[in-house]
């Protein structure tokens, strides 16, 4: 069995999702590729791995390449972790140019002005990655992990004959991180939930003790218990959709502030204050990453005896049960082949997935509540629309896409909204192809 890493440079996330491979004694020997543009990472990362392979006993021999194609030959799992333009100069580019215009973001990797372009430059890649697939690993199942997931994994599933899921956390904290806000913390671990909806956009639809009590009516009632005020100031927004929508959405309320009309307005300066939204949030985190690998790096690659526990992503779970057939529940992301029925078709979701032998085996869920669809559709109506101007390389689909962002079209006008485009599209020149 041979597993494929791409963008092996993110070190970190590396340590994370092979690191949970080599542990796991039900794998056996097995074969890891790694494959970055940037030498440099690629090293660390190869260093990295082949010392927790030592300390640990695992079985894995790892191979570092520069040759992509080499590299994906003959794997059987395709993990993607690619971060295409980098945050200089295309994360700075995705905010600079939109600020100029007065419309802010907080992260810009899934929706909105970001989320669009982020997906544009990605999706020439990804074709290139299912292009070699096609060639020398047909039969591999593509794990992506690169944002803006719906889209990307969307188009993979949509527009190229690679078998892909794709893979977020935010699921596996969602709980933990609602239990934790409301003091209820001995649930932890001790609850029954349902999940469904779109990526960063999932909705916790139940949520119970063992015996089957419904723990919602005593989480909203702690919603408001102290006159009006949030119990987690980190979290304000996430809450003010529940008390408004009624249920809890699965991503962080910086991501969510800019996915709805409502939080982030120029007019309304004060709701930055009331909901505490971290504007500019991702650039910060860039910055903080870059300089933080500075310091750390010594204590992931120079330390022979390095260790690791399992982390709580899903990558080595699924190996897992497609090589042994012991079942596996995952959430993952999927199109929509009559799971939600009140979403679109070709949507991108994310829904219960079992994994085994057989592969991926989504699970129905049927009609999310009316709400929660409506607010899902606004914004599957931009990943379709930017899936489309990345197939048809049709600038009005890209103006279209933005046009309907929730974000962006609250804040400017439609000919500020295509000017920002132009510009965009200018300002990244050669990281996009040509669009007409």
């Amino acid at each position: 069995m041979k597993i494929t890493f791409l963008g092996a440079g993110s070190t970190v996330f590396a340590k994370n999702v092979l690191g949970d491979c080599i542990i796991n004694p039900r794998l056996g020997a097995f074969d890891i590729a790694l494959f970055d543009i940037d030498e440099e990472r690629l090293d660390d990362s190869y260093q990295m791995l082949n010392n927790i392979n030592h300390t640990m006993h695992g079985r894995a021999t790892i191979k570092k390449y520069t040759n992509r194609l080499e590299a994906l030959r003959g794997a059987k799992y395709v993990i993607n972790a690619v971060q295409i333009g980098g945050y200089e100069p295309s994360t700075v580019i995705d905010f600079e140019i939109p600020r100029k215009y007065g419309l802010k973001q907080t992260i810009g990797d899934t929706l909105g002005i970001g989320g669009i372009f982020r997906a544009l430059r990605t999706i020439p890649v990804m074709e290139d990655f299912a292009r070699d697939m096609e060639q020398v690993c047909p039969d591999a199942l593509f794990l992506n992990y690169v944002n803006p997931m719906a889209i990307l994994t969307g188009y993979m599933l949509r527009y190229t004959k690679i078998k892909t899921v794709g893979l977020c956390h935010s699921v596996q904290l969602c709980v933990p991180k609602l239990l934790k806000a409301y003091k209820m913390e001995e649930y932890l671990g001790k609850t029954k939930w349902e999940i469904a909806g779109i990526n960063h956009m999932a909705w916790l639809l139940k949520i119970e003790d063992l015996n089957g009590n419904d723990l919602y009516p005593e989480i909203k009632r702690r919603n408001l218990v102290n006159k009006g005020e949030y119990p987690d100031s980190h979290d304000l927004v996430r809450m003010e959709i529940m008390r408004r929508f009624n249920y809890y959405v699965t991503e962080s309320s910086e991501h969510n502030a800019e996915y709805l009309p409502y939080f982030i307005k120029k007019n309304y300066p004060e709701l930055i204050t009331k909901f505490n939204i971290p504007l500019d949030e991702y650039p910060r985190r860039c910055v903080k990453q870059i300089n933080d690998w500075k310091e750390m790096r010594d204590s992931f690659v120079n330390i022979k005896e390095l260790t690791h526990e399992r982390s709580h992503e899903y990558a080595s779970s699924i190996i897992e049960a497609c090589e042994t057939d012991v079942p596996f529940r995952i959430h993952g992301n999927v199109l929509n082949h009559h799971l939600i029925t009140n979403l679109p078709l070709n949507a991108c979701v994310e829904v219960p997935i079992m994994i085994d032998r057989n592969g991926l085996n989504p699970c129905i869920v049927g009609d999310l509540p009316e709400q929660l669809a409506a607010l899902n559709r606004t914004n599957i109506n931009v990943q379709l629309l930017t899936m489309e101007a990345a197939h048809t390389l049709s600038k009005d689909k890209i103006y279209q896409a933005a046009y309907l962002d929730p974000h962006t079209s609250s804040e400017l006008s439609l000919d500020e909204i295509k000017a920002l485009c132009d510009d965009l599209i200018e300002a990244h020149g050669n990281w996009l192809p040509k669009y007409h």
